[in-house]
């Protein structure tokens, strides 16, 4: 289980059940960004060891953060509430993608680096 979570969520609601659900999952700190400016920033200042990334961040999405993300090895799950099947371009092929509301199950998988929910 990652120690240092970043969440990229930009409704407030979800942005604090998912930090409560890490949290109780064992995740020792959780950070919020809203916008993806706000994440880059806190991944200059202090690598996560993982990242949920909603897709749709009001006017913006979180490819950007991603692409930051790929490039330091740091994993990460994208979060929609869109089809599970969202087109996510190319370069993110494979990732992860949980659909809001996301299981406490598929979110605990994605943590700990499973690709099927934990028995």
């Amino acid at each position: 289980m990652p120690n240092d979570v970043l969440i990229v969520e930009d409704d407030a609601i979800i942005a604090i059940d998912f930090e409560a659900t890490v949290m109780e999952l064992g995740v020792q700190q959780v950070r919020t960004a809203i916008h993806a400016a706000d994440a880059l920033a806190m991944i200059a200042e202090r690598a996560p060891d993982f990242a949920l990334l909603d897709v749709g961040l009001g006017n913006d999405t979180s490819f950007e953060v991603a692409d930051r993300l790929d490039a330091l090895k740091i994993p990460y799950a994208f979060v929609t509430g869109y089809r599970a099947d969202v087109a996510l371009a190319s370069r993110f092929a494979g990732k992860p993608v949980l659909s809001k509301p996301c299981l406490r199950e598929e979110l605990e998988a994605v943590l700990r680096g499973s690709p099927e929910p934990a028995e």
